[in-house]
């Protein structure tokens, strides 16, 4: 039985958030905090020296911009960080930014609160180290700045509007594309939908995220994407070209409303633990859209989705899974792999190019209603 400790480097300005998330990870069984930097410099100097498996790391630290260390960090050794950000507006666009430098995940840190707030958190965050554990890190190609076009971790291509896809032509607009993903998957949901063009099918995606990410998470896919890309919103018609987001905290299905298909965003316990849940959205999809449905599983932990998706396929639906190299986590694609939800399993950057393809060769096909 291995019994090797994730060992873990704490990056924080704040000494009461260094000894809090300190005391956090030392109380479980299967992690040690070996150390606690102040800044990033004495970070680099502890990562050199104690050779930790995974890092937590703040946004705004003296001496160095933790968005700067974390582009260095991933470019000259690559390894896994789990962010501590603080719920702003401005901390989700900076998270956000992280996360496309190669961050594996991140925690929110309570404006007020912060000792209670942590110690609430404790699960979240030590889930998150384990996850950050197991991942797959790349390293970060180019010298770009934070904030410009940086290639993600997960190997998506660069933050910038490739060259455009050429258009599908008349397609159904029945067709309505799905997509689920957790960590790992803001990045990899970037790549399948800056190269869809600007005709394709809805598309509807439950990304694992918590409240007051989703909307900045939404406006940035908005100027890189062909296809308008929002928050989705409780009523609202969904629509070809256009791609809704579930919002943080809630779970987003897809109904019928007369002749139109409508979002539905609702409260509602957390379904396989999280909300929005993959599995409320891909269940509504095979009970609402069947054979005109298209299901895509991205990267992840855990579970979420998979028995649905199994739905999906056994209503007619046509099934992705995102393949394990190309994965940051490989834990949800591959529990609907093993459901036998999958028609194929696929490289990251080749899924929207398929996409296309299928819509192409099956237009006009099975677009009766359901």
């Amino acid at each position: 039985m291995n019994s090797k400790k994730t060992t873990v480097v704490v990056v924080d300005d704040s000494a009461l958030v260094r000894g809090l998330l300190t005391e956090i990870i030392n109380r479980e069984p299967d992690m040690v905090c070996i150390g606690a930097a102040a800044d990033p410099l004495l970070a680099r100097e502890m990562i050199r020296t104690l050779n930790p498996d995974v890092i937590t790391l703040d946004v705004e630290m003296p001496r160095m911009d933790g968005l700067d260390f974390l582009a260095r960090l991933m470019r000259l050794r690559p390894m896994p960080v789990v962010m501590v950000s603080t719920l702003t507006e401005r901390g989700a666009d900076v998270t956000l930014k992280a996360l496309e430098l190669g961050a594996i995940d991140f925690v929110s840190k309570p404006k007020i609160g912060v000792a209670d707030g942590l110690r609430q958190l404790g699960v979240d965050i030590t889930d998150k180290i384990r996850t950050a554990a197991k991942a797959r890190v790349h390293r970060l190609p180019g010298t770009a700045a934070p904030g410009q076009g940086v290639g993600a971790s997960n190997g998506a291509a660069t933050a910038t509007r490739p060259s455009a896809p050429t258009a599908m032509g008349r397609l159904s607009t029945e067709k309505i594309i799905f997509i689920g993903a957790s960590t790992g998957g803001t990045e990899a949901t970037r790549e399948v939908l800056v190269n869809l063009p600007a005709d394709c099918p809805a598309v509807m995606i439950t990304q694992h995220m918590p409240p007051g990410f989703t909307k900045s998470y939404a406006a940035r896919l908005n100027t890189l994407a062909r296809i308008r890309v929002a928050e989705a919103t409780d009523g609202e018609r969904v629509l070809p070209g256009h791609a809704y987001i579930a919002p943080g905290g809630f779970h987003m299905s897809v109904e019928r409303s007369g002749a139109n298909y409508v979002a539905r965003v609702h409260d509602g316990d957390p379904v396989n633990r999280h909300k929005p849940s993959v599995e409320v959205l891909f269940e509504s999809a095979a009970r609402v859209v069947g054979r005109n449905a298209l299901g895509v599983m991205l990267t992840g932990m855990g579970g979420d989705g998979a028995k649905a998706m199994k739905t999906m396929r056994d209503a007619g639906s046509w099934n992705v899974c995102q393949d394990e190299a190309s994965c940051v986590v490989f834990g949800m694609p591959r529990e609907a792999i093993n459901h036998g939800a999958a028609n194929e399993v696929l490289p990251l950057t080749q899924i929207a190019p398929r996409l296309i393809e299928w819509l192409r060769s099956n237009a006009g096909a099975a677009t009766s209603r359901v």
